[in-house]
């Protein structure tokens, strides 16, 4: 996959450099929604845990994010909860991705669930995350997460919504 300032991109490269330079990316319709989600989640998470503020070119300004019942709207207030969370060092470790297709521009609903491990402690928190709209432009233990994906024009995606859920025994 490759990262580029709109959002996150899969492309298709042959190896010949020749035919590299006439290849054009795959549309968001032909590209495989679960190999997406995957490398999105990969991306998502370990620019998480070692780079916060580094998730600003995965959303947008019309993006919102629930983060354990709060609303925030847009990608700078997005980065600026999550770059304030009370703990500076934690790893994600994903247990279940599950995608679907979401609508007839390619978007894509992509629900996360694992582990996140804050630094010190010594038991993980359960969490889920649900990206409802991955849009072609995509802790402690965590237990509920899902992502909204939707494409851009340029042919990479960016999260549309985000909410986020840790789940307590």
């Amino acid at each position: 996959f490759y990262l580029n300032p709109l959002g996150f991109s899969l492309y298709s490269w042959k190896h010949d450099a020749r035919e590299r330079r006439t290849d054009q990316r795959k549309t968001t319709t032909e590209m495989d929604p679960d190999a997406v989600s995957k490398a999105f989640v990969e991306h998502y998470y370990s620019t998480f845990d070692a780079n916060r503020a580094g998730l600003v070119s995965l959303y947008q300004e019309g993006s919102m994010l629930t983060f354990e019942g709060q609303k925030i709207q847009g990608s700078q207030n997005i980065v600026a909860k999550l770059t304030s969370l009370p703990f500076q060092q934690c790893k994600h470790n994903i247990t279940t991705v599950d995608c679907q297709p979401s609508g007839p521009a390619g978007g894509m609903v992509v629900f996360v669930s694992g582990n996140l491990q804050l630094a010190g402690e010594q038991h993980a928190l359960k969490f889920s995350q649900v990206f409802p709209n991955l849009i072609p432009s995509i802790y402690t233990t965590f237990d509920f997460i899902m992502f909204h994906l939707m494409p851009t024009a340029q042919g990479s995606y960016y999260v549309f919504n985000d909410i986020f859920r840790l789940n307590y025994a």
